[in-house]
């Protein structure tokens, strides 16, 4: 039988609980929420100015703003703005992401939709003590860094929805769609070969897309060396250098980092690093997915690049990213 000390331990657990998502959520207005509002990959951290600056700020810095992998110079991918819990109210409470340290004798944490805003992401993590925040904050790191990466790939389509680019070439020789703004133009079209561009300030974003057979990739099961000499012998190809005898390819100081993943259900190769001109002072950092299509016994090749020298790129190559993982394939 069931003691009944338990049972109220149980329910005891549950209501504190309970009371601290009550807490979390702005029960004023039950009806109309505000848009929310805030620059993307930027995370509002609602922590005492004490625990910013101790051991639970400095565990904070290190999941959330830790270096953007991929990149030719250190970037944090997330721009994190503290907030002491005082200042939570108002416009504060607009923020699309927002991540609420509180004390409780219990630990855990509540992912929190659209409580004061919409959308909005809310993640709070309770604890009696800073050795219990920061182990909660540590076993589920990956699951925040997932939601956070989601909610923002979300928001970034949302906005290029707003004004897309027509993708009719892509469906027709690739079979896929791809939603990407109307600010890029194709650079280049031929029968399986796609380059789109855009132009930003002191440099430009460059997206590809084409079709290699499955041998390409996985040739002698080196999927490294593979998808850098595709890579050169495309840019070899397509992609010229700013002077003759010139073109771009894969830097060979850092071997790329490889992951594995998902676009539209079908297994992905990722693959970041950085590219440069042969012979030419020029370089910036680049993500291949390579997406096997089983179907049509191929991999379909997305490729995104920036070149934009002295200059952060961290937003460049999300918006890429974004850009990239949003292909469907058309039957």
């Amino acid at each position: 039988m069931q003691s009944p000390l338990r049972f109220l331990n149980r329910f005891g657990i549950a209501t504190l609980l309970l009371l601290f998502i009550a807490s979390c959520v702005d029960t004023s207005n039950t009806g109309y929420k505000a848009e929310s509002s805030g620059n993307l990959n930027r995370l509002n951290v609602v922590i005492t100015n004490e625990q910013w600056q101790d051991s639970v700020g400095e565990h904070i810095r290190d999941i959330f703003a830790a270096d953007a992998l991929g990149l030719p110079q250190q970037e944090p991918k997330y721009a994190l703005n503290q907030i002491p819990p005082s200042a939570f109210n108002g416009f504060a409470r607009k923020n699309r992401t927002f991540l609420k340290i509180e004390n409780s004798k219990l630990t855990g944490h509540q992912i929190l939709l659209d409580s004061f805003a919409e959308p909005q992401l809310g993640i709070a993590i309770t604890g009696p003590n800073p050795k219990s925040i920061i182990t909660e904050l540590e076993e589920n790191k990956e699951k925040f860094l997932d939601l956070l990466e989601k909610t923002e790939i979300d928001e970034k389509r949302r906005r290029m929805k707003k004004s897309p680019n027509k993708v009719d070439v892509l469906k027709k020789s690739l079979g896929i769609s791809m939603l990407f703004p109307s600010a890029y133009r194709y650079a280049k079209q031929e029968e399986d070969f796609f380059w789109m561009r855009k132009d930003i300030k002191n440099g430009s974003m460059e997206l590809l897309a084409y079709e290699v057979p499955v041998s390409t990739i996985e040739k002698n099961g080196d999927i490294i060396a593979n998808v850098v000499k595709m890579r050169d012998s495309v840019g070899a190809k397509y992609i010229p250098g700013p002077k003759e005898d010139t073109h771009m390819i894969t830097e060979e100081a850092y071997a790329p980092y490889l992951f594995e993943t998902e676009i539209d259900g079908k297994f992905t190769y990722e693959v970041k690093g950085t590219w440069e001109v042969k012979d030419f002072f020029m370089a910036g950092p680049f993500v291949t997915y390579a997406i096997k299509d089983d179907k049509n016994d191929r991999y379909v090749i997305l490729e995104g690049f920036v070149f934009k020298p002295s200059s952060s790129k961290r937003l460049q190559m999300f918006e890429i990213e974004a850009i990239l993982k949003s292909a469907e394939f058309i039957d």
